[in-house]
């Protein structure tokens, strides 16, 4: 009996100094992660536009509504009576555009900036490029267009990716936001 004792003994020794040799855990702290750096100034410069805007083809005096297409490098307009012509040298071209909504006219003479090949579904398209001046959300700057007959579409012009970068973050869930 008393190997039982003292074996008891030994047990509980043992148990009670094995716990001063435990290492209690101590939760980590809660490591929080920095906030994401963000250039403030660049992203109150964009305008939050939507899925249809203005834009004024200058010096047109009538706002046409856009649509707004990501999915495009450059912008287009709807433009009738395209007529390439050589002027001293230079390949030109003139225009007609005509405001649907208000009736507005207007010719243009144009120097061709260039000629692109736009990929449609099954087939591909030959346009001619210009550079017009536009007022676009309160800035006038020039920008690139290719000229094409658009009567089928209900927007004349199509505001592409020349356009938006830089100047806009598109929203497709709001539309006429720059009026």
């Amino acid at each position: 009996m008393k190997t039982f004792v003292i074996l008891g003994i030994f047990v509980v020794a043992l148990c009670l100094s094995g716990c001063a040799f435990i290492k209690k855990e101590t939760p980590a702290p809660a490591v929080v992660p920095p906030e994401p750096k963000t250039d403030n100034a660049y992203r109150t410069k964009l305008k939050i536009i939507g899925a249809v805007e203005p834009i004024y083809i200058l010096p047109m005096k009538s706002a046409f509504e856009a649509r707004i297409d990501t999915g495009a490098s450059i912008s287009s307009l709807d433009a009738t009576a395209i007529r390439e012509f050589e002027r001293d040298g230079e390949k030109w071209v003139s225009f007609e555009v005509k405001n649907r909504r208000s009736g507005e006219v207007q010719t243009f003479e144009k120097p061709i900036v260039r000629n692109a090949k736009i990929r449609r579904i099954h087939q591909k398209e030959h346009r001619i490029i210009v550079k017009l001046d536009v007022s676009f959300g309160g800035k006038k700057f020039s920008a690139d267009f290719t000229l094409a007959n658009r009567e089928k579409f209900d927007y004349q012009v199509l505001i592409g990716r020349n356009i938006l970068s830089g100047r806009a973050i598109v929203d497709t869930s709001r539309s006429l936001t720059l009026k």
